[in-house]
């Protein structure tokens, strides 16, 4: 690593724990006093159930403890005594993400003009499919596309297949862009917190392949979008980022499904923004999103 490198290396600490005095100073004494410049710091108090939440990103260029025993000095001096959950991330690892897609295009098309424009500190090494139908828009791009069909005959079978490949690609995240394969419990589990989904903000209320034309029957007001982490429990994941647009009676479905894919492009490209920056913590089924 070069020394320019190293003195734009910046590493943050997503944590939270049981609220008590002195937390806040205790952190933050610790990076101070091993020659850690703090840039970021934001910090949280649930008050119903009294629990600290907060992100500290500090820069390393004359930091004293080497960046291999930061996580482990952390956790044996302040994490056991204070039983905090925490994540440490270092600024130079570009997280590597892979897209899963069917056959609409409108999310898929959002996130890689973002990516191949530089507003993302990502990579894309591969896009996943059970159509055919987007390899063209993959290799417009320059990224390795697999077409895994799925049936229920072959559902496990090809959900191991994928696994292996985000192992081979050494994938960190998985955006799910208008995806339309329920994901096992096995395949969630592998990616804890770290799965992207995106879907109308209509549930429960109107379920099945048409949610607008049932939405516009019933003659809805506003339209909006949801973008949360997958759980097992189909789409209740912790929510991470929301929009809704205001309709009337003068807009046909067609408007009501353009308006909502709009909404599904900005919200999910919101959500991995902040997932990518390591912004996001989560917290029993909700999120703290920092700023």
């Amino acid at each position: 690593m070069s020394k320019i490198e190293k003195n734009n290396t910046t590493a943050t600490l997503l944590m939270h724990c049981p609220d008590k005095q002195g937390i806040l100073a205790t952190v933050t004494r610790f990076i101070n006093i091993n020659g850690g410049n703090i840039v970021y710091l934001d910090q949280h108090v649930d008050r119903e159930e009294n629990i600290f939440f907060m992100r500290v990103e500090w820069e390393l260029a004359n930091f004293t403890i080497p960046r291999e025993e930061i996580e482990p000095m952390f956790d044996r001096l302040y994490a056991q005594k204070y039983n905090m959950y925490f994540r440490l991330y270092f600024s130079d690892y570009i997280p590597r993400m892979a897209i899963f897609v069917s056959k609409m295009a409108h999310c898929l098309y959002d996130m890689l003009a973002r990516y191949t424009a530089g507003e993302w500190k990502v990579e894309i090494p591969i896009i996943v499919s059970n159509h055919p139908d987007m390899r063209e828009v993959a290799e417009r791009f320059g990224i390795e596309y697999r077409y895994i069909p799925i049936t229920k005959e072959n559902k496990a079978e090809q959900e191991a297949l994928t696994l292996e490949l985000m192992k081979e690609y050494r994938i960190d995240f998985i955006v799910l862009a208008r995806y339309m394969q329920i994901l096992s419990e096995n395949f969630i589990n592998s990616f804890p917190h770290r799965i992207i989904n995106i879907h109308h903000s209509f549930l429960p209320a109107f379920v099945g392949a048409k949610p607008y034309h049932a939405a516009y029957e019933r003659g809805v007001k506003l339209i909006g979008a949801t973008s949360h982490y997958v759980t097992t429990e189909l789409d209740a994941g912790p929510i991470i980022e929301q929009d809704i647009t205001r309709i009337s009676h003068k807009d046909p479905v067609s408007n009501l499904i353009y308006k909502g894919r709009d909404l599904e492009k900005l919200v999910l490209s919101h959500a991995v923004e902040k997932h990518i920056q390591r912004k996001i913590l989560t917290y029993h089924n909700r999120t703290i999103v920092f700023t």
